[in-house]
């Protein structure tokens, strides 16, 4: 059973993280990052504080292709090395790699380490670190292994977001035109009108803060994905397989595939749900925009097909959809036939 974590919006993370770590009685503290956040991140924004004298730090190799057994078995290792206790306490600080991976390492250490999750992507922020999965890949197949365990607090700052190229704050921004979509009009509108490519930080953490909530109002209702919470799987029937599928070949972010799925799932709640068509174009025009296109051709549907079928909301081989009637009117475990399905991914190869 998880327990809701405590979402902190901050502007001065070295300081919340100190005051943070102040209420614990921990016997040993470890960090858990990548290479990319232990370098742009551990050493010029937490690095300095007290607490940190003497920790341990497992860096992996950054990238989501090491979010892998392999990698897990090193934090373990490394875990025991350091002497790590269930009275111990880690700090995850990274992308949405790092908290799914390390927050399964936490969770599964001498059977549960408590944790903190600091996110350093825009990804993270608004969706990895956010509502307690975590896990790893397996068999080529994304997040095929993992726990429902909450951090027990998530510090947000976007303060962090200077230290990312474009492509991973677009891969981030997916996740809000998501939220924007299950959520209501307005924040829709706002989120197809921002210039990602040129943010303003000030207003995009407001609009993080937003996202988030989003995401805490569905997780606290349906913590372990039965019913409503399903609702966040917008884009990410397609987007998995899409993601799996580049993954053998040239990966792609996150981001990048949830879009994609977006496009093609929007095609669906447009066929089958009669989400309005307006609605539908402006979307997919905001996506090809800024996150271009995924090149396929018919010769891949049938392996994209037999990708979607190992969906984790899948039941008895059938492949589930969270489809939209409108912005806000959500529709979970709706199926696709598929010739319906093949239809979305020709829209989505020709648009």
């Amino acid at each position: 059973m998880t327990t809701m974590q405590k979402v902190i919006i901050s502007n001065d993370v070295k300081r919340e993280l100190s005051d943070i770590l102040a209420k614990y009685d921990y016997d040993k503290l470890a960090l858990i990052c990548d290479t990319n956040s232990r370098d742009c991140c551990y050493h010029n924004f937490i690095g300095t504080l007290k607490e940190f004298e003497g920790a341990g730090v497992a860096a992996i190799d950054a990238g989501d292709e090491n979010k892998n057994l392999q990698s897990l078995t090193s934090i373990w290792e490394k875990l025991g090395s350091y002497g790590m206790t269930r009275n111990s306490l880690i700090v995850n600080l990274g992308g949405g790699m790092v908290t799914d991976l390390g927050g399964f390492a936490a969770s599964t250490f001498k059977r549960g380490v408590r944790f903190i999750n600091i996110p350093t992507t825009l990804l993270s922020m608004v969706d990895a670190s956010v509502g307690g999965k975590t896990g790893i890949n397996f068999n080529g197949l994304k997040n095929e292994i993992g726990v429902f365990s909450d951090a027990d607090y998530v510090i947000l700052d976007t303060v962090f977001l200077k230290t990312l190229d474009s492509d991973n704050i677009c891969s981030g921004y997916a996740e809000m035109l998501k939220h924007g979509l299950i959520s209501n009009e307005e924040m829709w509108r706002e989120l197809i009108a921002f210039d990602i490519l040129q943010p303003d930080l000030d207003q995009l953490r407001r609009m993080v803060a937003d996202s988030v909530q989003v995401k805490e109002r569905i997780v606290a209702e349906d913590p372990h994905e039965h019913g409503i919470r399903k609702a966040l799987n917008v884009g990410h029937t397609v987007g998995h397989a899409f993601e799996s599928f580049a993954l053998k070949r040239k990966p792609v972010l996150h981001g990048y595939a949830v879009a994609y799925g977006i496009v093609c799932e929007l095609y669906l709640s447009a066929r089958k749900m009669g989400f309005p068509t307006d609605k539908l174009h402006a979307t997919v025009r905001y996506i090809k925009d800024h996150y271009g296109k995924m090149q396929i051709t018919c010769d891949d549907y049938p392996e994209l097909l037999e990708l979607m079928t190992h969906d984790k909301k899948n039941t008895a081989g059938t492949i589930n959809f969270t489809l939209l009637a409108d912005i806000g009117d959500i529709r979970i475990n709706q199926t696709a036939t598929k010739d319906e399905i093949l239809e979305a991914l020709d829209f989505y190869r020709e648009g």
